[in-house]
């Protein structure tokens, strides 16, 4: 196939999508695995929705690059679509390791073996818990809490950044605010599942809890980070408009996109290993009878 008649946008943008089929693939080849060994529906939805994140970020950024010069709402709007998935991505983690630990709020179930067992809260969160905490209904509910106000409060600022950014009403001061209420937000929802890990790290491991917690963190990480690193690399002038088609604002959003479906390729992969369908396929009960009889 003779490309030499594309341009730099074309070209782009069919590596883009390529990256996206790809990471479609991955997702699928696992999502059908998963549906093939439907064994635990409580668990397994929980993994669907986790690991349609890699392919529902890439489909996102590619239809970025399809409006490459789309307004400043229109590019609120996707990243709100990645971030209001993120939060429901959160809970449903959250809720796959209750699930793992047999634990159930509403019902009121906490097996008594976890019971009295220390929760140690660090700085800033001292301010305004005990710095030592014993585990219980209440202290578990509050964890959840902490991880749902996320689910809530994203979608609710997203609603109303995207509104305010169409009637032009939206000073860099609101900007500011809404940003501090969302990473304020964020990581009180992730410091809440780092405790409840490190409370269960010896029960939860062998469900590879933080390879499957990475996965997550991972794609929210260098989503985050590459934008501040290319929000630097624009005002310190390395990143210039006269170098491509584009003026300097869309260069950076499509850059940022282009970035991203590159890397939900690399997650859908590592997904593979992290919500692998062995322990509903019958795997590794087998392993574990091979194991017993070697013995």
């Amino acid at each position: 196939m003779d490309f030499s008649h594309l341009n730099r946008g074309q070209i782009t943008l069919m590596g883009s999508a390529f990256c996206v089929m790809l990471t479609m693939h991955f997702t699928l080849q696992l999502l059908s695995q998963h549906l093939f060994y439907w064994k635990n529906p409580k668990e397994q939805k929980a993994i669907l929705i986790i690991i349609l994140m890699a392919p529902i970020y890439a489909i996102d950024s590619f239809v970025g690059l399809l409006d490459v010069r789309g307004s400043k709402a229109f590019f609120m709007f996707l990243e709100s679509v990645k971030e209001c998935y993120e939060a429901l991505v959160i809970a449903k983690f959250l809720a796959l390791m209750y699930s793992y630990l047999n634990i159930s709020i509403s019902k009121n179930i906490v097996p008594d073996e976890i019971k009295g067992r220390e929760i140690h809260h660090s700085f800033p969160m001292t301010l305004f818990q005990p710095r030592t905490v014993r585990l219980n209904h209440r202290t578990l509910k509050l964890l959840k809490h902490w991880t749902w106000q996320f689910v809530v409060i994203r979608p609710v600022c997203s609603i109303l950044m995207i509104i305010l950014q169409v009637l032009g009403v939206y000073p860099s001061w609101l900007s500011w605010t809404f940003t501090i209420i969302l990473n304020i937000s964020v990581s009180l929802a992730l410091y809440s599942l780092v405790i409840f890990y490190h409370v269960f790290a010896k029960e939860l491991a062998p469900h590879k809890p933080l390879a499957k917690f990475m996965c997550i963190k991972g794609i929210v990480f260098f989503c985050f980070w590459q934008g501040v690193v290319l929000d630097i690399l624009v005002a310190m002038g390395i990143i210039r408009s006269h170098h491509f088609w584009l003026d300097v604002e869309h260069l950076e959003e499509a850059l940022q996109n282009v970035l991203v479906c590159l890397e939900m390729v690399v997650f859908s992969v590592l997904q593979q290993y992290a919500y692998h369908v062995a322990p509903y396929s019958g795997e590794v009960e087998a392993k574990m009878k091979l194991g017993k009889k070697n013995e």
